[in-house]
């Protein structure tokens, strides 16, 4: 029974790989398999390109003509390959017939020289809108916006708007939202297609324009206003210049493009390289993303193994005490990577007030403590038990051990949480990444932090005071 409900109740999606290969090989009118083709996803039909050989792909691109192999391009990994197979004169229209954005993004993929050639043999509107978006820096969010969107004049009437959507929609299909510009084409408004299909004739269409409506500036940087986008949940924001005229517009997509690249970043940050990294990425350059933190940090592990040097006399009286070195050092590790990951959490998500960071940090101040007592005190009780049962100690002498072990945790995972909480905090006061203050950071200071901890206390209570 438990296995039909798997079988049934578990839908896998259909691969339709073997459907197009055995459609793109048969013998019938391109035409016909033209139309064949219209049924299946540009993605499948991407999908398939990256399995067939070079003569396979360019009888696709024929079957396809020029308009569909520009859809299909713009989900294909490695585009640049593809690019390659084809004459300048059919890459140059593809290119073209692509949404800006993502034509950007191809022709980042080629060589100068290549990419000069196909710009010159590109239509001069379409070269112009890809020299816009690629005059703005990476970091910038008009980098990421696209070209295709609808505007009309606020002073149209309805009628007026329905026809000029008509003849815009041929060229462009991100039609959800209309923006409305004034006489001087400075950006105005919005207006939602559904109010716009519904509204009768004699309405007039200042009635339908959300003036309100939130834009960004493309100078802006993605960082600055990623939270902004996607608190608006709109299919598209309009992106203006400094003199408030349109663009382009981020949609939904681009969005989602973003924030998938943002988290990754910050994640590759977390984990102490500079950028991410790919499968296929060359030895030589993994290795400078990640050297420089490895540098940095293997300098601060030089000053937490002199700081375990300063205790020399401690190690050597009690040399069972450095059997749960690593204990107290893991501990204060995981407890400082957990504050960081939620204290960079928060700061992605929101500004927070003075109160508010405050509160974050009593919050974490608080967690760590009471974890640490309750870790500690288990601590205390197994390690106490075994020194004593299986290492023949005293009971006494075994308990003082443990004892001291217990309370070393408790300050380690508290200061732990808190310098997991306010390393970020700082980086971001001072206009830094918080990401920069990355998991390898963190917890080769909290290293530092549970030795002296450890070691200072074992000094304290169970030489000087217990002898």
């Amino acid at each position: 029974m438990a296995e039909e409900i798997k079988v049934h109740g578990a839908q896998e999606r259909p691969d339709y790989t073997e459907e197009l290969i055995a459609l793109l090989r048969s013998r019938r009118p391109i035409a016909e398999l033209r139309q064949e083709m219209e049924d299946y996803h540009d993605g499948d039909l991407a999908d398939l390109l990256e399995q067939l050989s070079g003569a396979d792909r360019r009888r696709m691109y024929r079957i396809l003509g020029l308009e569909r192999t520009s859809d299909v391009f713009a989900y294909l990994e490695d585009v640049g390959t593809y690019i390659e197979e084809l004459d300048a004169e059919m890459a140059a229209d593809v290119i073209e017939g692509m949404d800006a954005d993502d034509a950007v993004d191809v022709l980042d993929e080629l060589d100068e020289d290549k990419r000069r050639e196909l710009l010159e043999l590109m239509d001069p509107d379409a070269a112009e809108d890809i020299q816009l978006i690629d005059s703005y820096e990476d970091e910038q969010i008009g980098s990421r916006m696209t070209t295709n969107y609808v505007a009309v004049s606020r002073e149209c009437t309805i009628r007026e708007a329905m026809k000029s959507l008509v003849r815009q929609a041929a060229d462009n299909d991100n039609i959800a939202t209309i923006y409305t510009l004034d006489e001087d084409g400075i950006f105005y408004g919005a207006i939602d297609l559904k109010d716009l299909i519904i509204a009768r004739t004699d309405v007039v269409l200042e009635d339908l324009i959300v003036t309100s409506y939130p834009f960004v500036y493309a100078t802006q940087s993605i960082d600055s206003c990623i939270e902004e986008l996607k608190d608006y949940s709109e299919d598209s924001i309009p992106v203006l210049d400094a003199d408030n005229r349109l663009l382009g517009v981020i949609t939904a997509q681009d969005i989602v493009e973003v924030v998938d690249e943002e988290m990754g970043e910050d994640y590759a940050r977390l984990a102490g390289l500079t950028a991410e990294e790919d499968l296929n990425e060359p030895l030589g350059q993994s290795m400078r993303k990640r050297i420089p933190w490895l540098v940095i940090l293997l300098f601060l592990g030089l000053g937490v193994s002199t700081v375990v040097g300063m205790f020399e006399t401690v190690v050597s009286s009690l040399t069972l005490i450095v059997c749960f070195q690593s204990l107290i050092l893991s501990m204060a590790g995981n407890v400082g990577t957990q504050s960081l990951a939620v204290t960079i959490r928060v700061l992605m998500d929101e500004e927070l007030s003075g109160k508010q960071s405050f509160s974050l940090v009593m919050k974490e101040l608080r967690v760590g403590l009471c974890n640490g007592t309750v870790l500690g005190a288990i601590s205390t009780g197994l390690i106490g038990l075994y020194i004593w049962l299986l290492k023949g100690n005293p009971a006494s002498a075994a308990f003082a051990t443990s004892g001291c072990i217990g309370l070393a945790m408790v300050l380690a995972m508290t200061v732990s949480s808190l310098t997991g909480t306010l390393i970020p905090m700082l980086f971001k006061k001072i206009k830094v990444d918080p990401a920069v203050a990355s998991g390898p950071l963190i917890t080769t200071f909290n290293d530092l932090v549970a030795v002296v901890a450890y070691y200072g206390l074992a000094w304290v209570f169970l030489i000087s005071v217990m002898n």
